[in-house]
């Protein structure tokens, strides 16, 4: 087995500094984040917090869109939709979100010259620490950066081979309305203030970035320089330290907000003591062990998962020529284990328990106006920065999801009653720190789509299935889902015909072509409309069985599911987006959300819905031969799973190579957008990547352990190690020449499973501990009856296969 904690394996690494913030290297606790540049005359570390975002509390939902949701039923019943969709975007749609904010830059002017040898820089995903190592004249120079979420600080640290070569002057800015203030002679402190109100993009005007007096989320940063040997003082805005042989600077920050439905400025939270006892916490406890407690922390987070491609080796190659590599044609499969691993340590160093959740771009923004506000966009973004969540052995990271989610439910309640007259809660597309829920202003394909709360109680529902905790279920997800499921429940209107079906409704961000020939985003009953209600009407009925309450709401929920209407088929073959099989506007669109039922979702599956399966499969092909500018990076990240799904391991791996060909030299993905005129940085194709290389190993959605599913042609040979498994279950994999050869199942609950897998399971092979049995079901698939605590091992002996249980 390959050693995945030395060498280069685990790191990215460059020859060079980056140039912009999106070469920067990635640091972060979920709390406070950093970008780092790695530069040798001036290093810039780019600072963020997590709740420093544009606005304030929210008031009151408009009442004015209740008033029109008839009208616009009255208009789709009868057939014309592109006035259903004006009356939708006229009156109906609510204000603009607010932004995730750029807190500030941490710069560092060094005193020796700019030219520099033996220059790297690299990123450690196993210990989350950053180093720029390089030498300048006779000395050699070595800086280290991480933020710890042991001590919630970030740490700085400068060192040299020869005493007394560490000079340098340090100092704090920011892109938002700041002072500095000195603190004794080795202390900065920047106060400052985020912006009551940006305008949004559809309307510009003279004062784009508002800041009032009595409004905003005030902001505070923290630098203290503690030199060994040397001296430190502050002069104006800066620190300067002379001669030492080694720093370490420490810097933490804090901000204002006291919760999404409280004032930041009558109700807010001091930064200032919050900020003055991290600091004094971490000065007491020293560099080394500050640095060993890091270190240990994230590394038993990190190495839960390992996973091994048998393939050339490509570490002693920078990270970025590896890029351009893929990018030119080359292959390097190792780099999908990089990538796979790389999506792992973001979610650790971004979405800690107790943080907020994952944003667009994680926890890293240098904008004041960034693309898409930086926000929570739930029509797809946020609910893939979580897919890894459980599968790659990270559940604890899904819970800021799961706070966000208790939010939505107040702030949702009051806007499903405002809006729609509805019980329970409900969310549009675009979520921000103040709990925004109602649609915002712009097209209504995108803008109206009250279904981003259902979605997102899919991943309550998974969080469940893999670790299998009834309190979680019964404190946490069902009371969740069950107000979800009653407003859609009250937002079903009867089609005359039997029917309950979803009115407006919108297949995020596509359009059709109308019986008029008009384009229109708005009708009733999408697919993913279907999909999401049948999933979580079914996932509420059988947590209140599991739980044994709410018999009534139980037959209620059967009954609607049974008038739902049903997945249809087709003139093309392919699963119908829409109620009706209308032409579609942009066949090759982005977004697949009608194939949700296929993947994240499970009610159409290879072997239980093989037609429905296939006309998926024809509307993935339609999608690729209309394939246009914008389906990007993670869009090829979504059709990773989604083919994975369809057990079509080649073109799952296609997009996977093309993925890997696309990102920034720091392996973010870049958004790469015909109708944008630079490339953003989005962060959930990162996460959906390292969730569909788990997917194309290992799938449990059916009702069993489907062991290398569709393992590509490119892996022949490799191991994965500590991946979980819906029904309580952690897994090892080996497979050689595209066989299995090995696998452990860990238990963690007792109960049936049953094991699908390439290697052909005799039933002779059976082992001769008489207190453990298993049946074969068919050809390649068996069934025994697992133990709580004990595991239990697949192995390839020849020609033959042994299934035995260890304790």
């Amino acid at each position: 087995m390959r050693d995945n904690t030395g060498g280069n394996s685990m790191k990215l690494w460059y020859r060079q500094p980056a140039d912009e913030w999106v070469e920067a290297l990635p640091v972060g606790n979920g709390r406070l984040g950093g970008m780092v540049h790695g530069g040798v005359k001036r290093e810039t570390i780019a600072l963020n917090e997590e709740t420093l975002w544009s606005g304030t509390k929210r008031g009151a939902e408009r009442e004015e869109p209740l008033r029109y949701l008839e009208e616009s039923r009255r208009l789709i019943f009868e057939e014309r939709y592109s006035e259903a969709q004006a009356v939708i975007e006229e009156h109906m749609l609510g204000p603009a979100g607010n932004a995730f904010q750029a807190m500030g830059d941490l710069e560092l002017t060094m005193s020796h010259p700019s030219l520099a040898k033996e220059y790297r820089r690299e990123l450690d995903l196993r210990t989350g620490v950053c180093r720029t190592e390089y030498m300048s004249g006779d000395a050699r120079i070595t800086r280290e950066v991480f933020v710890s979420a042991v001590d919630q600080v970030m740490v700085v640290r400068l060192e040299a081979d020869r005493p007394g070569a560490i000079g340098f002057e340090a100092s704090l800015t920011s892109r938002l309305q700041y002072r500095i203030e000195k603190s004794g002679v080795d202390r900065l402190i920047l106060s400052g203030a985020a912006p009551s109100l940006l305008d949004h993009e559809q309307e510009r005007t003279e004062d784009t970035v508002v800041y009032e007096e009595d409004k905003g989320i005030r902001f505070q940063i923290h630098l203290k320089a503690i030199p060994e040997g040397g001296v430190v003082e502050a002069h104006g805005g800066r620190l300067e330290v002379k001669r030492a042989d080694a720093v370490t600077l420490l810097l933490t920050a804090a901000t204002s907000f006291n919760g999404f439905d409280r004032d930041p400025v009558l109700d807010g939270l001091d930064p200032r003591p919050r900020c003055d006892q991290w600091l004094q916490k971490a000065a007491s406890a020293g560099y080394v062990e500050l640095r060993n407690l890091h270190i240990a922390d994230f590394s038993s987070y990190f190495d839960r998962v390992t996973l091994e491609l048998d393939a050339p080796d490509r570490d002693g190659i920078p990270t970025d020529e590896r890029i351009a590599a893929v990018s030119g044609g080359q292959t390097d499969e190792r780099l999908a284990e990089l990538f796979f691993q790389f999506g792992r340590y973001l979610m650790i160093s971004s979405s800690r328990p107790g943080t907020q959740a994952t944003t667009l771009q994680g926890i890293w923004n240098n904008m004041t106006k960034p693309p898409w506000s930086c926000n929570y966009t739930v029509n797809i973004n946020t609910q893939m920065n979580y897919w890894p969540a459980e599968v790659c052995n990270l559940a604890e990271f899904h819970e800021p999801l799961f706070d966000l989610l208790g939010d939505l439910r107040v702030a949702g309640a009051r806007m499903a009653e405002a809006y729609y007259g509805c019980r329970g809660w409900a969310s549009h597309h675009n979520v921000d720190l103040w709990r925004n829920t109602s649609p915002s202003q712009g097209s209504a394909s995108w803008a109206f789509w009250p279904m981003g709360g259902v979605w997102l109680c899919q991943h309550l529902w998974e969080h469940y299935a893999y670790g299998c905790d009834e309190e979680f279920l019964r404190d946490t997800a069902y009371p969740i889902m069950k107000e979800a499921a009653l407003f859609c429940l009250d937002y079903l209107v009867e089609d005359g015909q039997g029917n309950l079906v979803s009115v407006p409704s919108t297949s995020p961000e596509n359009t059709f072509i109308a019986p008029d020939g008009q384009r229109s985003a708005v009708g009733m009953s999408s697919t993913m409309d279907i999909a999401l209600m049948r999933e979580l009407f079914g996932n509420c009925a059988e947590a209140a069985r599991i739980l044994n309450v709410d018999a009534d709401f139980r037959v209620t929920l059967q009954e609607a599911l049974e008038r739902l209407l049903p997945f249809q088929i087709g003139r093309h073959g392919q699963l119908q987006e829409w109620y009706r099989d209308f032409e579609e506007a942009e066949p090759g669109h982005r977004h697949t959300a009608h194939l949700y039922p296929l993947h994240p979702g499970n009610l159409i599956t290879v072997r239980g819905t093989p037609e429905l399966a296939k006309a998926a499969r024809a509307s993935l092909d339609r999608r690729r031969v209309y394939e246009g500018e914008d389906t990007i990076g993670w869009c090829y990240s979504w059709n990773i799973s989604l083919y994975a799904r369809l057990e079509d391991a080649e073109t799952a791996h296609s997009y996977l190579t093309k993925l890997l060909g696309n990102p920034f030299p720091n392996l973010f993905n870049a958004h790469r957008h015909p109708k944008i005129t630079f490339y953003p940085l989005t962060i959930e194709a990162n996460f959906g990547a390292s969730a569909g290389i788990a997917e194309l190993l290992l799938q449990s959605h059916a009702g069993e352990l489907h062991l290398l599913p569709a393992l590509p042609k490119a892996w022949p040979s490799g191991r994965i190690g500590g991946i979980r498994a819906r029904g309580g279950y952690e897994l090892d994999l080996e497979w050689s020449d595209g066989k299995l050869t090995h696998a452990v199942i860990r238990a963690a609950r007792t109960g049936r499973c049953q094991v699908r897998t390439s290697v052909p399971i005799r039933g002779e092979d059976q082992s001769q501990d008489q207190d453990w049995n298993w049946e074969p079901i068919e050809e390649g698939v068996i069934a025994f009856e697992a133990e709580a605590g004990r595991s239990y091992l697949i192995c390839r002996v020849g020609e033959r296969a042994e299934v035995e249980p260890s304790r």
